[in-house]
């Protein structure tokens, strides 16, 4: 696997960010941080843990910004 993409929120329940990713295998891999730069070594971290061979690891991650915006008039 060459590379993953996580879609990103913002928790609006507890503050900070999600992340989920499906594997090629639609395995789900989700993690969580408080800052964007915390995030990014926890995906890191989940990445590391879900795959015992570091040759199947991706090697790129791509980090989409999901931000929802709601109004009423």
């Amino acid at each position: 696997m060459k590379e993953i993409v996580f879609k990103v929120e913002e928790d609006t329940e507890e503050g900070g960010y999600v992340a989920e990713a499906y594997t090629s295998d639609n395995e789900h891999i989700i993690t969580q941080g408080e800052t964007i730069d915390e995030l990014k070594y926890m995906i890191k971290d989940a990445l590391e843990c879900h795959f015992d061979n570091p040759l199947e690891m991706p090697h790129k991650v791509i980090m989409q910004f999901i931000r929802q915006e709601v109004f009423a008039f």
